[in-house]
């Protein structure tokens, strides 16, 4: 029976490249001149934790970050913005999480949607992704269509199509 999977990952290396230039960019803006701001990737946690000085600065770094990320194909919805902390003096530390996989309330609802559509598919939730099987392939590419019509949150990806 032809099934694939629905799942959300972000290319790690596509990730890293765009912190990376976003950093850059940042260092060598004018009202960046002699600021103490730090943005870091930690690649086992896929954590990125802002450091700066005040809100201004956060909010251009946090721009800058998701429009490398667009500009490297990747889906800014991958971001979960936590709460601003402070840290030591008059710093601003934000630590920004990267989501994988589909958690638990985004794979019901994209289950709960394929089964409202009355598809003769069958849609499982299996760990962090959803499997969808079919007898026939023009099903799969019908409920590949219905999910990228609706937002469930986080950016979908649909791969292992098997006929």
């Amino acid at each position: 029976m032809p099934s694939f999977d629905i799942v959300s990952k972000i290319d790690g290396q596509t990730l890293d490249n765009a912190i990376n230039v976003a950093k850059k960019e940042i260092l060598n803006r004018y009202d960046f001149n002699g600021s103490k701001s730090t943005i870091d990737l930690d690649k086992k946690t896929n954590e990125i934790t802002i450091i700066t000085e005040d809100d201004m600065r956060l909010k251009a770094i946090t721009d800058s970050i998701i429009g490398r990320m667009m500009k490297q194909g990747l889906d800014a919805k991958a971001l979960d913005f936590g709460k601003e902390h402070y840290a030591s003096g008059n710093m601003i530390r934000k630590e920004i999480k990267v989501k994988e996989g589909i958690d638990k309330e985004a794979a019901k609802k994209v289950v709960k949607k394929i089964k409202d559509s009355k598809l003769k598919v069958e849609a499982s939730i299996m760990n962090d992704q959803v499997r969808v099987t079919a007898k026939k392939i023009d099903d799969l590419q019908a409920v590949i269509s219905l999910c990228r019509t609706e937002d469930f949150g986080q950016p979908l990806q649909y791969i292992n199509m098997r006929a």
